[in-house]
């Protein structure tokens, strides 16, 4: 048998002598045949799915026109090729009303051996290649349908032309998807906007909430950036990753707070002695002109009892919209409840203050950082030495905004680890270190739409990290909760 040509036949013929001689042509080709004389035998035997079937037009129950049709309209025979053949019916008309009934070629008797053939096996592998692309194109839906993201194909009109299961879901058993569903109104009711598929971009991607869930809304030209070309449409369910990472940040956020109890125990301390002896002092003193000076000197180490606890609580709230905020009181507030572990390891902490932008986000995650970039830098330099903290108001790749940078003079980050400082949990510090400060630091700086980098030397005599902050004085219109 032909490599090219294997299958099993049906030959569907009402004289005997008809299917005597197909049966020897094809059997000398190798093909395995099988025979019929009638229509309703033909259609019984073709639910055993052989790979042709050659159909006379003429037979004597019913007309080879009628079973083509049935066998088309059939979802189980559809994909059966049918080769229809008649002594008779030889004109034009007949081939076409035989072609219009779904048959696949047409021979007339006499039948030339070598035609024959050649066209059953074209037929054959016409077959083989449409099975082969449906096989192909139920394993890309099998592929499709797993992926978890929610994937759609939207045309150069927009509309939907396809979509998978995860897709389906993620926009809910209320609204039935089908073919008639204009994209730019399918994300209008998701997520308020269809701005994302109006962008010119090859590729668009941001957040948007739907409903108590966070998607991240993907949109990728098929032909570039031309304008009315189809787009692939991705949505991703990303609430349990950014519940994740905020449990991350708030854990950082726990432990930043651990390492700054003992600061935090003698600032308080102090004015607690200090108001301790006044109140002493006061209940000695003799006359209300002694005891005056003594409550006011008590009230001043009160509001400094106050002033530390609502710097230490400022760690801990924020508030759940972008507010404005001024870079040099924060930055003011992060060195002075800072400055006394410092001077603990006898280093010094310096801010200098330019004029600056002032900038919407959020107060306690901008504490955060900068509580997590000053402390490291005390932390790495020697004694006797200072941390210099500098803000001052610049423009970055066009964008007006705020550099803030931390230099210190310690030993230098080692250029092997240099590349994975960002990296969650991965610390030098072995057990007095989480491993998330930085990590944590730079996706919220992130989320301000900034930029952090640093940069380090190891020489001898001219040591140093140098830590940079970019933040952007707009108001980040992304920005909308406090958990994202």
């Amino acid at each position: 048998m032909p490599e090219t040509a294997p299958g099993r036949i049906l030959i569907v013929d009402d004289r005997e002598e008809n299917r005597y001689i197909l049966r020897r042509m094809l059997q000398k080709e190798g093909y395995s045949c099988e025979l019929a004389d009638r229509g309703a035998k033909a259609l019984e035997l073709a639910k055993t799915l052989p790979d042709l079937i050659i159909l006379d037009v003429h037979l004597p129950d019913m007309s080879g026109f009628d079973i083509c049709h049935a066998l088309k309209a059939c979802t189980a025979t559809a994909s059966t090729m049918v080769l229809q053949m008649s002594a008779s019916f030889v004109s034009s008309v007949d081939k076409a009303r035989a072609l219009n009934a779904g048959a696949d070629a047409y021979l007339t008797h006499p039948i030339d051996r070598t035609v024959l053939v050649a066209t059953v096996r074209a037929l054959l592998r016409l077959r083989a290649a449409e099975v082969a692309s449906r096989k192909s194109s139920e394993q890309w839906q099998v592929t499709f349908d797993s992926l978890s993201e929610g994937v759609a194909l939207v045309a150069e009109d927009g509309y939907l032309t396809r979509w998978n299961i995860a897709f389906r879901q993620l926009c809910g058993t209320k609204m039935q998807l089908d073919s008639r569903h204009h994209a730019a109104a399918l994300l209008e009711r998701l997520i308020g906007t269809s701005e994302p598929l109006r962008q010119n971009n090859h590729h668009f991607s941001a957040e948007f909430n739907l409903g108590k869930r966070t998607v991240q809304v993907s949109v990728t030209r098929t032909n570039g950036n031309t304008a009315g070309s189809e787009k692939v449409l991705i949505l991703t369910d990303t609430t349990d990753r950014k519940l994740a990472e905020y449990a991350l940040r708030t854990a950082e956020k726990l432990a930043a707070t651990g390492k700054l109890a003992n600061a935090i125990a003698h600032e308080i301390n102090n004015p607690l002695e200090a108001l301790t002896n006044l109140i002493y002092l006061a209940r000695s003193a003799e006359t209300p002109d002694t005891i005056q000076p003594l409550l006011e000197s008590a009230a001043g180490e009160l509001d400094r009892i106050a002033r530390i606890t609502k710097q230490t609580l400022s760690f801990h709230r924020d508030t759940l919209k972008p507010v404005e905020v001024d870079l040099g009181d924060l930055l003011s507030e992060v060195v002075s409840l800072l400055e006394r572990s410092a001077a603990a390891q006898r280093v010094r902490l310096v801010l200098q203050r330019a004029s600056a932008e002032k900038i919407y986000g959020f107060p306690g995650q901008l504490t955060q950082v900068f509580s997590n970039l000053v402390r490291n830098a005390a932390e790495a330099s020697p004694p006797g030495s200072e941390v210099v903290v500098r803000l001052r108001a610049v423009r970055h790749t066009g964008r007006p905004g705020n550099r803030i940078t931390i230099l210190d003079r310690g030993s230098g980050i080692p250029k092997a680890i240099r590349s994975n400082i960002f990296d969650p949990f991965f610390t030098t510090k072995e057990l007095r270190g989480s491993g998330l400060g930085l990590w944590v630091s730079k996706s919220l700086v992130t989320r301000h739409e900034g930029t952090i980098r640093f940069r380090s030397s190891e020489r001898t005599g001219k040591s140093g990290t140098i830590f940079e902050v970019f933040l952007p004085a707009a108001n980040p219109s992304s920005r909308t909760t406090l958990f994202d």
